[in-house]
């Protein structure tokens, strides 16, 4: 049976509630019928550097998943976004939720600029966009630690034996996650005051519905 790791993020500063949190137990609760024939194992990261270096090897190796998809919240975006690639980057001016930094601006001394995502974007985009939604694709996942943890995801996915896709999905801050504001003239509502956790998990499981036909068909081919 084929296995998803899907991962989402604590609290961080500036973010004191991480939609991701909520979004998962949603998966986590809610399975669909197209997905009984696949095994979806899901964890939350504190927000540290640290231990998305500990746990993050550790799950991979205890799930030996064939696909991983990490969910992350952007503060500022206003659509779902599927994140193209990750950089090699770190923000060493901001702290993790424990207070940690990066030593240096780098993930991977002597390594490449950025690492490519494992998986199809516009099967992906079809799937989000088949709900309602609108998605978009990024080639910007940040410098903190959802860049990070993308970064160590695509490294473990080069390795012999790891997982064939690995997908970075940004999620917008949900409708109750809206700072209020004072009251102005009623205008019609941006798409980012429409994302409810409904619409995103409705999303997001359409989305690990086209993952579980992508690893079916890198299967297929396999075998022959």
């Amino acid at each position: 049976m084929p296995v998803i790791l899907v991962t989402g993020f604590g609290s961080f500063p500036g973010a004191p509630v991480n939609p991701t949190v909520a979004l998962l137990d949603r998966i986590d609760r809610a399975r669909r019928p197209a997905l009984a024939d696949v095994r979806i194992a899901t964890h939350v990261f504190a927000t540290r550097y640290a231990i998305v270096d500990r746990e993050l090897p550790a799950l991979i190796a205890r799930e030996a998943p064939d696909a991983v998809v990490l969910f992350g919240v952007a503060t500022r975006a206003k659509r779902l976004r599927l994140e193209l690639i990750a950089r090699n980057r770190a923000a060493v001016l901001f702290p993790d939720a424990g207070g940690a930094k990066p030593v240096t601006a780098a993930i991977a001394h002597g390594g490449r600029s950025w690492l490519t995502g494992r998986f199809s974007p516009h099967r992906l985009l079809a799937a989000a966009r088949s709900t309602g939604i609108h998605p978009a694709l990024s080639r910007n996942a940040g410098a903190y630690l959802c860049n990070y943890a993308y970064w160590r995801a695509l490294e473990a996915a080069a390795r012999p034996n790891g997982p064939r896709i690995v997908a970075f999905v940004h999620i917008p801050p949900l409708r109750t996650n809206v700072r209020p504001r004072r009251a102005k003239p009623q205008r019609p509502q941006r798409a980012a005051s429409a994302h409810t956790l409904a619409r995103l998990a409705r999303a997001s499981e359409a989305m690990l519905i086209a993952l579980r036909a992508m690893l079916r068909d890198t299967a297929v081919r396999a075998s022959r």
